[in-house]
């Protein structure tokens, strides 16, 4: 067993399988040889002979680096190097919460509990870099979703709207994936469990009215206690 530099046993141990030793084989290729995101792989044929696996264990190997999105398979066109992005994710947290018992929806507490963490650590850099134009198109957004809330229509797409352009300030890309991420698992688990909406959306909307107003008057404290507000129903509601 071969320990990691910071003593960890096991950190290194190689692939087990075949298949396994082809995908790391593959992104090894991938970073030894700089691609990025839309650049065209090589066909099956020349990575066997690249990296010396058989064309069954390629074949596999890429197969499950499409499942990973870090690979993209266009028929007609050929293999292409993904963005990475966080798509397996999202499938497999969708996947365990339903996996719950009925009455359990922990996981899902999990997801939303992670997403109000991250909005109050995000407060400060937000606040600093948030300008007019950008308020006005949170607040217009806002407006939005209180006519919705009014008409008792769903704003969903106005609130993922709002936390985008909200984390479009943030200069941590994992951060904004991240994010959206568990926004996606979150819409996506509520009609898959059949969960009731939160009672109380009038707090909601006004939830996010306290936000972009605390960020445009540099309040943190303010800020934090909006983000509480938000999250209070959804909690509640799980």
């Amino acid at each position: 067993m071969h320990s990691s530099p910071w003593g960890i046993d096991g950190a290194r141990t190689p692939p087990s399988s075949t298949t396994q030793q082809a995908v790391e084989g593959i992104k090894r290729f991938i970073r030894d040889n700089s691609l990025s995101p839309g650049d065209t792989m090589p066909t099956e044929a020349e990575l066997c002979a690249e990296l010396g696996f058989s064309r069954s264990s390629v074949r596999e190997a890429m197969r499950t680096l499409a499942t990973l999105d870090i690979v993209e398979v266009r028929h007609g066109t050929g293999t292409f190097v993904s963005n990475a992005s966080l798509t397996s994710l999202v499938q497999g947290l969708i996947f365990r919460a339903t996996l719950d018992a009925d009455e359990n929806l922990e996981t899902l507490r999990y997801v939303v509990e992670t997403r109000q963490a991250m909005d109050l650590e995000i407060g400060r850099e937000i606040a600093r870099k948030l300008d007019t134009p950008t308020y006005e198109q949170l607040q217009a957004l806002v407006t939005a979703m209180g006519e919705k809330q009014a008409n008792a229509e769903n704003f969903a797409d106005e609130d993922r709207r709002f936390h985008h352009i909200l984390l479009s300030n943030i200069d941590n890309l994992i951060i904004r994936e991240l994010y959206d991420a568990l926004w996606q698992v979150h819409m996506n688990v509520i009609p898959l469990r059949q969960i009731q909406a939160p009672r109380d959306l009038i707090k909601t909307v006004q939830a996010h009215q306290d936000i972009i107003n605390a960020l445009r008057d540099n309040n943190l404290d303010a800020y934090k206690a909006a983000v509480y507000l938000h999250y209070e129903p959804i909690l509640e509601s799980l």
